[in-house]
């Protein structure tokens, strides 16, 4: 058997060996950052050291190259983009200039590259929502066929796609994966466990409801909560409390929030997994075994102007003027999530985790939801779902923001870029960057020991992502054709029932108009040339409402919308989810 210090010889002979040639410095460099950095890690030190060598080797021929890569800003890319560029340069001297940008403008890229071809970027970290798009454009590259190709020379030989939970919303529907995930967030339910559980609070809402203050099960328990701590409680430790929190400003962040399942949450989609079939969570429909979208409108078969769609958008509306604190309705996407750390919120059916790296920042940083010792007095836990949900259909939304590459980039910059989507996604470094921003990608990270110490301290997220029932929340799929195109039509036509303009109806029968409207174009030109490789829209004929509604279109309009508030206890879901 091999000493301690001959064993040490030996593995630093095979990390040299591994490298190759690379400059010496280079791999102590990877030993700091090892050693100061990328800890914890699913991997030992030594096969860090190993991997590190790897990316020195592969990355030779691009060093002293500058690549330019964007992603929108949240905490996990803030992080990638001021400490683990450093790193990778050092490592591999290739620099990166990571670029944070909202959400609206890494789209507009997105799409101003895809049309003009011209190359802005190498590199993207684009949601999986547009998997539709890139499966169908061809614009982006194949990463299957890149990885076993012309890539092969620069793909971690420990890259282990299959550790990626994500990698089914990344995946077209030719089988082919043509993004990389690099981070992974849920919209789920938030509340202020602190409160829910004071016994003088528990009783009123008995008294009021007929049943327990509890986690709502659905819609109408949620508005119940809602109404009570808004309407009956009102104060709470000298504070002005709300029952509900969300966000209205006419701005793309609220397209996001429709088309992030809100209509599927109510009901309005069809059972299946990850998107319904064969409506899926923006009322598109798409026939089972089909690559071809043929409509949104109810006349169309789709469901997005369907009853229980329109019963989202006016609850929607609904809450956030009757429940929400003053002013939540000029809010964005980036003002709404942060201002539950005032603590004046009781909860919020629409709460994303990508926030919860915020949420659990000390009392000194001004965040009134933890306690004196930092321990979280809030929890999150699985949506509640509207009248019109069926068992069988998904219950929310799950951002996948995922690398993506595009064939406009000249090979030697798309390779450099791939080298740096892998780095800051590799095993040796994911436990770590997981911890910083806490959105999770690998099934090895979220199982890592150093997540079940602190999971206490994360409100239910570590128990969430261990859970089976996370596959119950999903990206937009592959019925929507065109991300970018769609996805416009949103926030603008929803914006006009929060303007008063429209009533939810109103906007709802334009917004599926507008839809067919694109979509129609978009057959035209798949016909003509093939733009989307045959999988373009194919429309159905226009047919009377009474024709599909309740006939296997969109659900028929409920008697009742509330039904009676059912809740549930906190504890009974983590045991739920624990086992």
């Amino acid at each position: 058997m091999l000493s301690h210090r001959k064993l040490a010889v030996a593995m630093s002979l095979v990390t040299s060996l591994a490298l190759g040639g690379a400059a010496h410095a280079d791999m102590d460099a990877a030993k700091k950052w090892i050693d100061n950095e990328f800890q914890p890690s699913v991997l030992s030190k030594q096969e860090q050291m190993d991997e590190m060598a790897w990316f020195a080797k592969a990355a030779a021929p691009f060093k002293g190259m500058e690549i330019n890569v964007l992603s929108e800003t949240i905490p996990t890319h803030e992080y990638e983009s001021k400490t683990l560029t450093k790193a990778f340069e050092e490592i591999t001297g290739i620099k990166v200039n990571h670029q944070l940008l909202g959400e609206g403008e890494v789209v507009q890229a997105v799409q101003t590259q895809m049309q003009t071809k011209r190359n802005l970027y190498d590199a993207y970290i684009n949601d999986s929502d547009l998997i539709g798009t890139h499966s169908r454009l061809q614009l982006a590259v194949n990463l299957s066929d890149w990885m076993a190709g012309e890539g092969k020379d620069v793909t971690n030989p420990r890259l282990d796609v299959d550790d990626f939970i994500g990698k089914s919303f990344t995946t077209g529907p030719d089988g082919k994966l043509y993004q990389l995930p690099d981070q992974q967030f849920a919209n789920l339910y938030w509340f202020r466990k602190d409160w829910f559980d004071r016994p003088d609070l528990k009783k009123r809402f008995r008294d009021k409801y007929g049943y327990e203050l509890g986690v709502p099960v659905n819609w109408s328990a949620y508005e119940d909560i809602a109404q009570f701590f808004s309407e009956d409680v009102k104060e709470i430790d000298g504070v002005r409390v709300y029952g509900h929190m969300d966000y209205g400003k006419r701005a793309p962040d609220l397209g996001w929030r429709m088309t992030d399942a809100w209509l599927s949450m109510a009901g309005a989609g069809s059972k299946g997994l990850p998107n319904g079939v064969p409506i899926d969570e923006w009322g598109i429909r798409m026939e089972e075994g089909s690559c071809n979208p043929a409509g949104a409108s109810v006349t169309r078969g789709g469901g997005a102007n369907g009853p229980a769609a329109v019963y989202a958008i006016r609850k929607w509306d609904e809450w956030l003027r009757k429940y929400a604190p003053p002013g939540a309705a000029d809010y964005d996407f980036y003002q709404s999530l942060p201002a539950l750390s005032q603590g004046n919120v009781a909860q919020q059916i629409f709460w994303y985790t990508a926030f919860t790296a915020s949420m659990v920042k000390p009392k000194s940083d001004g965040n009134n939801t933890v306690d004196d010792a930092g321990n979280p007095q809030w929890r999150m836990a699985p949506s509640p779902h509207g009248p019109y949900w069926e068992k069988g259909q998904k219950l929310g939304y799950q951002d996948a923001g995922s690398w993506t590459l595009f064939k406009s980039t000249p090979v030697d910059r798309r390779k450099a870029a791939w080298l740096y989507a892998q780095f800051v996604t590799s095993k040796t470094l994911d436990t770590k960057k997981s911890h910083v921003g806490l959105t999770f990608i690998r099934d090895s990270t979220i199982n890592h020991a150093s997540f079940t110490e602190r999971a206490p301290k994360l409100g239910g997220l570590v128990e969430f992502y261990r859970s089976p029932d996370r596959v119950l929340w999903s990206p937009t799929g592959i019925n929507v054709p065109d991300y970018p195109k769609l996805a416009q039509l949103w926030w603008q036509n929803i914006g006009d029932v929060n303007s008063g303009a429209f009533t939810p109806q109103q906007a709802m029968d334009r917004l599926a108009g507008e839809m067919d409207q694109v979509m129609a174009r978009m057959q035209r030109a798949d016909e003509r040339a093939e733009v989307y490789g045959g999988c373009g829209p194919r429309l159905n004929d226009e047919r009377s409402v009474a024709d599909w509604l309740g006939k296997g279109g969109a659900k028929a309009k409920l008697a009742n919308e509330k039904p009676q508030g059912e809740t549930v206890a906190y504890d009974e879901l983590i045991k739920r989810w624990s086992n």
